[in-house]
């Protein structure tokens, strides 16, 4: 088999194009055509040559190319993306987009018009195959990049996170087990332990079933109740987790002087996420500060503790679920214990936000204060 010279690579390329293609002379009429208008019309070459384009145009067609695409060709030499119907041999329509450009020599001569066509069906159903594709392979990567990574780092997380609990909960029990009745002061600590394992692991799955709700869409339901007091609930959560670092000191200072509306069991993991997190990243020698106060028709809750400031580039990230900042793998949580705060507040109609200096890092809640429905 001879390979094609360049004459027939050209003249293949030209008549076998997917698009269709005509050049018309200085005179207006036809001089050439390629096989792919001809199939696409089912008109014979000859039938081309020497007749000029509107003749192959409907009415309409005639009428919009010679008033207003031919006057402005010739004015500035070329013309993009304009709609014609052509009529084929056996009388039916053919709509197409097309683009026509004038070549000339060097002294302004027209020497001819190209004119090149594709179908307008083809066209639609192209740009609609390509925004399809392009939208669904968005959609599926980001579906996919979005599962992979929470998949990974739930599991990773998760993993990590239950099994010291889990493991504290096997060591006492087994210490139980092969405890005397004289030791029974042993057995109060071993249960304090134990409790405080069980509060940690009831708040872990709190989060972990909070995040999954606000993930397909529920968000976070509250039980509002602005007639019972919201202080000895701030206290209980405080107490807690003074039972369980018992090596802490978390100072509080509360001035609830009006009803807070409030679903106080939410308010209560907000605050209790805020400790936690304080009690991880903080100074371990340095007291955490909790404050709660009612004021110009505000309620604001504080939580401050000492410690590295937290750098700006984290900050921004801070409220991200499964964001965890830089810190020792055993003093790692799930990551969503800030993140369900911040939804927390944002349920009750307030913000969290936060502060980090070299001095101090405080978190601040607040919300407005709604009249409790009596």
């Amino acid at each position: 088999m001879s390979e094609l010279g360049p004459i027939d690579e050209y003249r293949d390329l030209f008549e076998n194009a997917p698009c269709g293609y005509l050049t018309t002379g200085p005179d207006g009429r036809i001089t050439k055509v390629n096989a792919t208008l001809i199939a696409w019309t089912g008109f014979e070459a000859d039938n081309f040559i020497g007749r000029r384009v509107h003749q192959f145009l409907n009415m309409a067609g005639r009428i919009y190319y010679e008033t207003h695409i031919a006057p402005l060709l010739r004015m500035q030499g070329f013309f993009n993306e304009f709609a014609l119907d052509f009529e084929t041999a056996t009388g039916e329509r053919l709509p197409v987009i097309a683009h026509a450009v004038e070549r000339r020599d060097a002294d302004g001569g027209l020497l001819f018009t190209a004119l090149v066509v594709i179908k307008a069906t083809d066209r639609r159903r192209y740009e609609r195959q390509l925004v399809d594709s392009r939208s669904e392979l968005q959609r599926g990567l980001a579906t996919e990049r979005e599962t992979a990574e929470l998949r990974e780092q739930f599991i990773a997380v998760l993993g990590h996170d239950l099994r010291n609990p889990l493991a504290a909960i096997s060591a006492g029990a087994r210490i139980l087990q092969r405890s005397g009745a004289l030791q029974e002061h042993k057995h109060l600590r071993v249960l304090d332990m134990i409790n405080s394992t069980v509060t940690r692991m009831s708040d872990l799955i709190d989060n972990i079933l909070d995040f999954a709700r606000g993930r397909l869409g529920g968000g976070i339901k509250l039980s509002r109740d602005g007639n019972r007091p919201l202080e000895p609930v701030l206290e209980q959560v405080v107490d807690e987790l003074r039972t369980a670092s018992p090596q802490r000191v978390i100072e509080t200072s509360f001035e609830i002087a009006e009803p807070v509306n409030c679903d106080r069991t939410r308010i209560g993991q907000l605050v209790s996420n805020l400790i936690g997190n304080a009690l991880t990243h903080g100074a371990r020698d340095q007291p955490v500060h909790v404050g709660a106060k009612t004021e110009g028709g505000v309620f604001e809750l504080w939580v401050a503790n000492a410690g590295e400031p937290i750098p700006a580039a984290a900050i921004e990230k801070l409220f991200e679920p499964f964001f965890r900042g830089d810190v020792r793998d055993s003093r790692q949580g799930l990551g969503l214990g800030l993140h369900i705060a911040s939804q927390i507040a944002q349920a009750h109609g307030g913000r969290l936000d936060v502060t980090s200096t070299l001095d101090e890092t405080r978190f601040v809640f607040k919300m407005p204060l709604v009249r409790a429905v009596p």
